[in-house]
């Protein structure tokens, strides 16, 4: 089933007193890559800034923006149209020999690192072992993963914050998508397999109506390497299918976040989010 979706996402900072200058990052425009065609998409900002876009290392498309005037808030809405045709992932690729060979561990090493964000617990790394140790084939290992960090961690809307390390998650088994993403890469480099994080939407009706418009937020699941990239998201139990919106892609949260930057003023800053996705056809 082939979708066309508009994302409307607005965000920004309201400022207890004023910034007199604010300098700042957005992601939030998607990539036109498998599976899914940008057919339009427009960031915008207010107050007026001074801006450019760029491809960052991983291959997001960034919005940078400098605000150099006194204002209260930052108001940043990144609108786009996406049409998505995904197929479903064939069988597995790669042996765990050509998983592990030089050239491909070389070739993917950031995305083999645990940093601090995703380093599994110990029980995680050692369960993690045990099904890659039964498992045929790297993917066989990755699906097998997967279950297990949706079997066991409970999604709970809230219960973390974008700063919460996967191995205290995984301890206290709940989480938000964020977190059942890092939890996942963390057991999934642990057994040699190259993950990553992927940031976007998801529509949250299984079957959208056209034209209604409904509250959405915005998505995280993972990817590992089987000579391409395939992804699975954990929080839901499925492959990304035509409701998956992809925005950005790095090693953790820290690498695609929607909107971050800093300010210089008095007081401090709170963050608002809303995002609405619409079926258009």
């Amino acid at each position: 089933m082939t979708m066309q979706l508009r994302i409307v996402h607005t965000t920004g900072f309201e400022y207890d007193g004023k910034a007199n200058s604010s300098f700042n990052e957005a992601r939030l425009t998607p990539l036109t890559g498998p599976g899914q065609i940008v057919v339009h998409n427009r960031v915008e900002v207010h107050p007026t800034p001074w801006t450019y876009t760029y491809r960052d290392y991983w291959g997001s498309q960034v919005t940078a923006f400098e605000v150099l005037d006194p204002h209260t808030s930052l108001t940043v809405v990144g609108t786009a149209t996406v049409h998505t045709d995904r197929s479903p992932a064939g069988e597995p690729v790669l042996s765990w020999e050509e998983l592990r060979s030089p050239a491909s561990s070389d070739q993917h090493t950031e995305h083999l690192t645990l940093s601090d964000r995703v380093a599994p617990a110990d029980d995680l790394a050692r369960r993690a072992r045990e099904l890659a140790e039964a498992s045929s084939s790297p993917t066989d290992a990755a699906a097998a993963i997967c279950a297990l960090v949706y079997d066991e961690v409970k999604y709970v809307s809230g219960s973390t914050s974008v700063d919460a390390y996967a191995a205290h998650s995984w301890e206290r088994r709940t989480g938000v998508c964020q977190d059942m993403a890092h939890i996942t890469i963390g057991a999934l480099r642990s057994v040699g397999i190259p993950a990553r994080y992927v940031s976007g939407y998801l529509h949250p009706k299984v079957d959208p109506e056209v034209g209604v418009a409904a509250k959405g937020e915005s998505h995280a699941w993972v990817e590992w390497w089987d000579d391409a990239w395939r992804g699975y998201d954990p929080t839901n139990a499925t492959e990304p299918g035509d409701r998956h919106v992809v925005t950005a892609t790095g090693r953790d949260y820290g690498d695609v976040k929607p909107l971050s930057g800093v300010f210089s003023g008095s007081g401090t800053s709170r963050m608002f989010v809303d995002v609405q996705i619409t079926r258009l056809a």
